[in-house]
């Protein structure tokens, strides 16, 4: 039997009466699941991520993870969890090396000077570690992110585009990275991504979601077979395209 560690349900924002973010959604992902949150921009999922890290409060619903609400024990599950994102950098003035050891006083980890050598050398960045984080390139600091985020062995990885701005190359590196260490610790992964590559390789389900609706779940075959794409990039785009032209006609 599944173990769920994150349970939404009928998750809804609402910054106006007029501009609901997320409306009413539910779902579970389970222990060591890789799960994909997949929609167009403005789809509702940071928003989403957002409720889920307790940055922004829902208007209604609710939000469990390991079995206890966020809004009532949001310090004991982030203290469990992680999350990083190729849009949210780290305080620019530092070293590298002085943003981790930060980071890992803060979560309490043990044996910090080993486990930032660690990330540093698993994530290629290990010549950077004396570099001023303002100074690096965008795929430099997605990949800064990522140590930050393994840094304290997370039960929960929250991940938005981890392969941005990366090459192919550094792309597939780190996703064969990711999946190492998943597999390795059984860790939970909910990853939101545009690169359906990612999306493809990592993610064992998929919840599609458009205007803060779910549109559709299941695994990518289920997901092109219900479609008709011939691959998930073409069910995104047909999923797109179809809310697009609903909204152009005021449907």
């Amino acid at each position: 039997m599944f173990e769920n560690i994150v349970e939404v349900r009928n998750l809804r924002k609402e910054f106006a009466a007029d501009a609901v973010a997320v409306k009413d959604i539910s779902f579970c992902v389970n222990k060591g699941e890789i799960f994909g949150l997949l929609g167009p921009n403005g789809a509702g999922k940071t928003t989403t991520i957002h409720m889920m890290l307790g940055l922004t409060r829902p208007s209604s619903g609710s939000i469990k993870i390991f079995g206890k609400d966020i809004e009532k024990d949001r310090v004991e599950i982030l203290q469990r969890c992680n999350f990083a994102s190729a849009y949210v950098y780290l305080p620019w003035n530092l070293k590298v090396w002085e943003n981790l050891f930060i980071f890992s006083e803060i979560y309490g980890i043990k044996n910090r000077k080993e486990k930032i050598e660690y990330l540093l050398e698993l994530f290629e960045i290990e010549n950077l570690r004396n570099k001023i984080t303002g100074t690096l390139s965008a795929g430099e600091q997605t990949r800064l992110n990522l140590c930050k985020a393994f840094l304290n062995d997370p039960e929960l990885l929250l991940l938005d585009e981890p392969t941005a701005s990366l090459d192919p190359d550094l792309a597939d590196k780190v996703r064969k990275i990711l999946k190492q260490l998943q597999k390795e610790r059984s860790i939970t992964v909910i990853n939101t991504s545009h690169n359906m590559l990612d999306v493809s390789e990592l993610c064992e389900r998929i919840l599609f979601v458009q205007h803060g609706n779910v549109i559709a779940e299941g695994r990518a075959e289920e997901l092109m077979a219900k479609f008709g794409g011939a691959s998930l990039e073409e069910v995104f785009i047909t999923i797109a395209r179809s809310s697009r032209l609903e909204g152009a006609l005021g449907k």
